[in-house]
C-alpha cells in the first residue's frame, strides 16, 4: 500500500452548523434580552410610584410683624463699614533710626504728644556747626568796624593835609577807597551772618524732626515700628524700612460708610434717620442720621457711597466693624403703604405668580393652602403685604414649581 493512500480526505461537509443548535442559541439570546427589558420597565415604574408617593421637601418662614405704630419704616436695608474720618500713619519727615517709642496699641494720646524719636546725632552736629559759622562770621564784622573806624580818621586827617597842600589828591583817594572797601566788607560779613542762621534754623529743623509728635487728638490702633528700625518718608523696599511710626484715628470721627445701589439711592437723603445695628451687637439699635451722600458713582459696582454719623458716640463702637443700616422715612413715600395698612413683611422668594396675580402657598398640618396677596413696596429681601397675610402664618418660601393646594409636604430642617 501505498503512502499517498493512507492520507484521510477533509470532508467539507462535516462543518455545518446543525440548524437546531442555531434556533436554540438564539432563543437564549431573546429570552434574556426580554429580561432585561422587562427588569428596567419595572425598576422605572416602581420608581415613578416611588417618587409619587414621596412628599416634596419645602423651606419655609414666618410672615413677620410690620413696624410697631409710632416707628418709622425702613425704605432700604444696606451693609457697610465703621470708618474714621481721620486717620493717620503717623511717618517721620526724614530718614533715620528709631532710638525710642513712647507708644502702644490702645494707648490715647494728646494733640503734639511725642510718639517717638530718631537718632538725631547728625542733625546736631550740622546744628553746631552752622552755629559755629554764624559766631566767625559775627566776629569778622566785630574786627572790620574797629578798621573802619580807623581807615575814617585817616581819611579825615588826609582831607585836612590835603586841604594844606601837604597831602595829593591821590592819597586822599587811597584813604577813601580803604573806607568804602571796609563798609561793603562789614555789609558783606553780614550777609554771612544771616546766612548762617538759615543754615542753623534748617539743622535746627533737622533735629526737631528727629521727634515724632501726635498731629491730632485719637487712639493708637497699631504700632508699625521697633526701636533700631529704620523709617523712611519714601519705601525703600524689601521690607528692611519703615515708612510709618504708628496708626492713629480719632475716634470722635466714627461714622458709617456703606454703598447703596444707585438704582434706589432716590430713597436717601442728606439728614435721614437711619437705624444701624452693629454685627458684634445685633441687639443693639443704634440712632444714625446720614451725614452725606458722595456725589459720585462707582461705575463698576453701580453703586453710590453714602457716609452715616452717630447721634451718639459708644466706647463699643470700633473702626472697621461690620455694621447692617435700614434708612427710615418719617412719612410715607409717595407709591408706599402706610404703616398702619401693611399687614405682615415676608420674604420676596416666597411670592409665586398665577394668572397675573401674586400668590403665596401657607403651610398648615403639612399640607398646602393657596393664598391671594396684595403686596406693597420692597424692603429689601422682604416684600410689605397688605392684604392677604398674617403674622406668624408660615408660608413656603422655596420649593418645586409644581406644588399645589392640597398637597402634603416635608419640612427641610
Amino acid at each position: 500500500m501505498s503512502l499517498s493512500s493512507r492520507v484521510p480526505t477533509p470532508d467539507l461537509a462535516t462543518l455545518k452548523i446543525d440548524d437546531r443548535s442555531r434556533s436554540a442559541r438564539w432563543n437564549g439570546k431573546k429570552f434574556r434580552l426580554f429580561a432585561a427589558v422587562l427588569g428596567i420597565a419595572v425598576l422605572t415604574i416602581g420608581g415613578v410610584f416611588a417618587l409619587k408617593g414621596r412628599k416634596p421637601v419645602v423651606e419655609i418662614a414666618a410672615a413677620q410683624p410690620p413696624n410697631e405704630p409710632g416707628h418709622a419704616q425702613a425704605l432700604l436695608n444696606a451693609s457697610g463699614y465703621v470708618t474714621p474720618r481721620r486717620r493717620a500713619t503717623v511717618a517721620a519727615k526724614i530718614t533715620g533710626r528709631v532710638i525710642a517709642v513712647y507708644t502702644d496699641e490702645g494707648m490715647r494720646v494728646k494733640q503734639g504728644q511725642v510718639l517717638a524719636k530718631l537718632d538725631d546725632s547728625d542733625a546736631r552736629v550740622r546744628l553746631i556747626s552752622a552755629k559755629a559759622d554764624r559766631d566767625a562770621a559775627a566776629a569778622a564784622i566785630q574786627d572790620l568796624q574797629v578798621n573802619l573806624a580807623n581807615s575814617e580818621k585817616e581819611l579825615r586827617r588826609t582831607e585836612q593835609l590835603q586841604r594844606s597842600g601837604v597831602q595829593t589828591d591821590q592819597a586822599l583817594d587811597q584813604a577813601r577807597t580803604t573806607v568804602d572797601s571796609l563798609k561793603a566788607r562789614i555789609e558783606m560779613t553780614k550777609e554771612q551772618v544771616r546766612a548762617a542762621d538759615a543754615r542753623i534754623q534748617v539743622a535746627q529743623q533737622d533735629v526737631d524732626n528727629a521727634t515724632i509728635r501726635a498731629p491730632f487728638e485719637g487712639l493708637i490702633v497699631s504700632k508699625d515700628a521697633q526701636v533700631g528700625e529704620m523709617v523712611s518718608p519714601i519705601s525703600a523696599g524689601g521690607g528692611f524700612t519703615r515708612t510709618g511710626i504708628a496708626t492713629l484715628v480719632d475716634m470722635n470721627s466714627l461714622e458709617i460708610e456703606v454703598d447703596v445701589n444707585e438704582s434706589y439711592i432716590a430713597r436717601v437723603r442728606q439728614g435721614q434717620k437711619v437705624s444701624a445695628k452693629l454685627d458684634a451687637y445685633p441687639d443693639w439699635d443704634i440712632p444714625t442720621t446720614v451725614r452725606t451722600v458722595i456725589p459720585t458713582a462707582d461705575r463698576q459696582k453701580a453703586t453710590v457711597k453714602v457716609r452715616i454719623a452717630f447721634d451718639k458716640l459708644d466706647p463699643r463702637i470700633l473702626p472697621d466693624m461690620g455694621v447692617k443700616v435700614a434708612f427710615l422715612a418719617q412719612e410715607p413715600a409717595p407709591g408706599q403703604a402706610s404703616a398702619a395698612q401693611i399687614k405682615a413683611l415676608i420674604p420676596k422668594a416666597a411670592v409665586r405668580s398665577d394668572a397675573g396675580k401674586s400668590v403665596v402657598l401657607l403651610v398648615r398640618d403639612s399640607k398646602l393652602e393657596r393664598r391671594a396677596v396684595t403686596l406693597g413696596a420692597e424692603r429689601g429681601n422682604d416684600v410689605e403685604v397688605l392684604a392677604g397675610v398674617a403674622p406668624g402664618e408660615t408660608i413656603v418660601v422655596h420649593g418645586p414649581e409644581t406644588l399645589r393646594e392640597g398637597q402634603a409636604v416635608e419640612i427641610k430642617q
